[in-house]
């Protein structure tokens, strides 16, 4: 029978990599994105898609933390982070970074007591280990979604 955490963990998996029941997953989202066409704005007022990525990273790292006993928020660069020049190599980097962050985060969930996902992380969180975890995976399918809107703007108007 399949624990909990590992029903947990296979949720971060399809919401990350693919086969998400509702669509586009983060790395379908960002699948065919230059880094030029990453750092664009393409809609007014709204963030980039290479922010987006690094917007994911932080969100990671927080979860991260919580699980390392450290309650701290993020601050806004953590949150936010600015985006590096411009680069091939940076943008790779960045996307071998949310995969190396997604591993990680399903790999300490696959190994969480069951028993323990109805209690906080840390004590001052309003959130439940199971709402941090499930929250990643809405945290993702929300960004993936402003990204395949991102794109579509990127692309012009459809005739």
């Amino acid at each position: 029978m399949t624990s909990e955490p590992e029903r947990i963990a296979e949720q971060l998996r399809l919401s990350f990599e693919g086969d998400a029941w509702h669509g586009p997953a983060v790395l379908q989202a960002l699948a065919g994105v230059s880094p030029a066409a990453a750092a664009e704005h393409p809609i007014a007022g709204a963030h980039s898609i290479w922010e987006l990525a690094l917007h994911l990273t932080g969100t990671y790292g927080l979860v991260l933390r919580r699980l390392a006993g450290d309650g701290r928020q993020l601050s806004t660069e953590e949150d936010w982070p600015p985006v590096p020049p411009v680069t091939e190599v940076a943008w790779v980097e960045l996307l071998q970074r949310l995969r190396e962050l997604n591993v990680e985060v399903r790999r300490i969930v696959r190994a969480f007591p069951a028993e323990r996902l109805d209690a906080p992380l840390v004590p001052e969180s309003p959130y439940t280990a199971y709402v941090q975890f499930v929250g990643i995976t809405q945290h993702d399918l929300y960004h993936a979604g402003q990204i395949v809107l991102l794109k579509r703007a990127l692309a012009g108007p459809v005739d």
